[in-house]
């Protein structure tokens, strides 16, 4: 690590600290040339690949903005998005693989989002999960009463 005032090609690490959100490390480091001290940030990248087979850090960015387009006119506030959004991003960083394919960030949303808001759910899965008819809407509303039958759980009542 290059010290950032002289240029001398080497420095020590004073202090190691992880980040508050658990992604990264900031490290305290003197140079041993003119003895000041500089802060570093470390953090594992994760890329997505594409369909198109082009490859894009993780975005949290990017999960939120697809998140939201199914969430639109639903009873779910920012925060519960910038929570799900994270959930997602820890999600993808325990595969510990340093490339994933963006249809599995897109799968690591689903069951979040399934917790958070039902209909959001099922408009994310249909892209998700490629359905193709009614059938495939059917199909999922039915696993959905099924998992509430299980639980005991009333389901939500509709609002239209």
């Amino acid at each position: 690590m290059h010290c950032p005032f002289c240029r001398h090609p080497d420095s020590r690490v004073v202090d190691s600290r992880t980040l508050d959100d658990g992604t990264g490390v900031r490290r305290r480091r003197q140079c041993p040339e003119c003895g000041r001290r500089f802060t570093t940030m470390e953090s594992a990248s994760v890329s997505v690949v594409k369909r198109s087979g082009v490859t894009e850090p993780f975005s949290r960015t990017k999960v939120l903005s697809g998140v939201r387009k199914a969430c639109q006119g639903r009873p779910v506030t920012e925060d519960q998005l910038a929570l799900l959004a994270q959930r997602v991003e820890e999600t993808v960083r325990a595969s510990g693989c340093a490339e994933i394919e963006a249809h599995e960030v897109g799968l690591a949303v689903l069951e979040p989002l399934r917790e958070l808001d039902e209909v959001a759910y099922l408009r994310f899965a249909s892209v998700y999960r490629a359905f193709e008819s009614l059938d495939d809407f059917e199909a999922a509303i039915a696993l959905l009463r099924a998992e509430h039958e299980a639980l005991g759980v009333e389901p939500a009542a509709s609002s239209g």
